[in-house]
């Protein structure tokens, strides 16, 4: 039902973006200002350490407090740090669709591979709203367009009949589902072709048992290989190896999403791994060293020694 041109796979492989993708986060300067050298590095970091892509300005990004024209820059940053060896997709969501049309133009001009849209939020749109919306983003661009469905952060689900028709669209290829609902993401996946993308670490491994094709992680930004570990286990079909290593991770998945916003956990293990990362932008706030304390100790507890 897709175009086949667009970021075509590896033969036997599905995935149109790579299997595993950082929901990276963007690095700041002490004082709060973009940090595109740091950005750089904690890319080349990375894929280094067996990510295939990168998505930038999402959530863990903290797109709604960096500028259009600081996304761009970013884009442009990590584009010629990645060297063509990864996918590079930006998000490009808001509740306007003229905005997150110009976006998207921007990050095509950018050398974006793909962008992420997100349903609209704040203002609910109907299910026809958010299909126009999503379609005028695909329209406004020629790259391969993965959908955002997080409902319980948008307040607007995907429906099954808005994925079913977005899915004829050429340039809607995949999406990115914190849904929580694994029942109707095997249903659209069988129904519409949709590459899916699981967005919640603690389902990466269930996905996959239903047909998913990758991630997009934040728990990668401090543990990319042992994410890759557990896919690449489900792969090979070692299913106990990959069931072990799943759970090994959930504690620290546990405690870095629901103890603080998970750019907040994922920036404060950053830096204490020396890596770039620097402050979250207000109105996030910085984790307390209480907090870091526990984080540390259950990311050593899950053999993460990073």
């Amino acid at each position: 039902m897709h175009s086949d041109n667009l970021l075509a796979p590896a033969a036997g492989d599905h995935s149109p973006f790579g299997r595993v993708l950082a929901a990276m986060v963007t690095p700041f300067h002490a004082d709060g200002t973009l940090d595109l050298t740091g950005a750089q590095e904690l890319a080349a970091y990375l894929l280094a350490e067996g990510c295939d892509g990168l998505v930038l300005s999402g959530t863990t990004g903290e797109a709604p407090t960096t500028t259009d024209a600081e996304k761009e820059q970013l884009v442009r940053a990590v584009v010629e740090a990645a060297d063509g060896s990864a996918t590079v997709i930006s998000g490009v969501g808001t509740y306007d669709t003229a905005h997150s049309q110009e976006l998207a133009r921007s990050a095509e001009r950018a050398g974006a591979d793909g962008v992420l849209a997100v349903t609209p939020y704040y203002s609910r749109p109907q299910q026809e709203g958010v299909r126009r919306h999503l379609r005028a983003v695909a329209d406004a661009v020629t790259l391969p367009v993965m959908l955002y469905d997080i409902p319980h952060r948008t307040g607007t689900r995907l429906s099954p009949e808005t994925l079913s028709a977005l899915a004829e669209h050429p340039r809607i290829v995949a999406v990115k589902d914190v849904s929580y609902d694994l029942a109707g993401a095997a249903r659209t996946m069988a129904e519409t072709g949709l590459r899916y993308y699981c967005g919640a670490d603690e389902l990466n491994l269930p996905l996959a048992a239903i047909g998913a094709v990758g991630v997009v992680s934040t728990v990668a930004n401090v543990a990319p290989r042992e994410i890759r570990a557990v896919l690449d286990a489900y792969a090979r079909g070692a299913n106990a190896e990959a069931a072990r290593l799943h759970q090994q991770l959930l504690p620290l998945v546990q405690a870095m999403m629901d103890d603080a916003p998970g750019t907040v956990t994922a920036k404060a293990l950053l830096r204490a791994a020396g890596l770039p990362a620097g402050p979250v932008r207000s109105p996030l706030v910085d984790a307390e060293p209480e907090l870091v304390e526990r984080l540390l100790k259950v990311r050593q507890e899950a053999g993460v020694s990073r």
